[in-house]
């Protein structure tokens, strides 16, 4: 009977760590020093699906965390305040062309008032 190499252990908790970290593909080769084919077998293996679903299912954890710094930034800083009134609220601040359309329209109103009151 043949055998083959031994199978590459990886660090389940690494792994995960690495997926909130957002990762690259290429970084998660170099951390464990695997191909990707080792890793997608290894992924299959460990969570019975593939590497690709197992990323996007993990990765949340980094982006709870990037939100959470993000609202502690926002209490000590304007900037982040306005970036994420902007982004998660709606907000905005009127532009240029906004206020020169609202302008305009003052300008024909006030036009026709003076055209009524001739």
């Amino acid at each position: 009977m043949t055998m083959g190499r031994p199978k590459k252990e990886l660090d389940k908790d690494s792994f995960e760590k690495l997926c909130g970290l957002q990762c690259t593909l290429k970084e998660f080769e170099f951390f464990f020093n695997v191909d990707r084919k080792t890793l997608f077998r290894w992924c299959k293996d460990t969570y019975g699906e593939t590497f690709s679903s197992v990323f996007d299912l993990k990765r949340q954890a980094g982006l709870i965390s990037l939100r959470r710094i993000q609202f502690q930034q926002a209490e000590k800083s304007a900037a982040m305040a306005i970036f994420l009134g902007k982004n998660y609220l709606g907000q905005s601040d009127k532009d240029d062309w906004q206020r020169k359309q609202g302008d305009k329209l003052l300008e024909l109103k006030e036009k026709k008032t003076e055209q009524e009151d001739w």
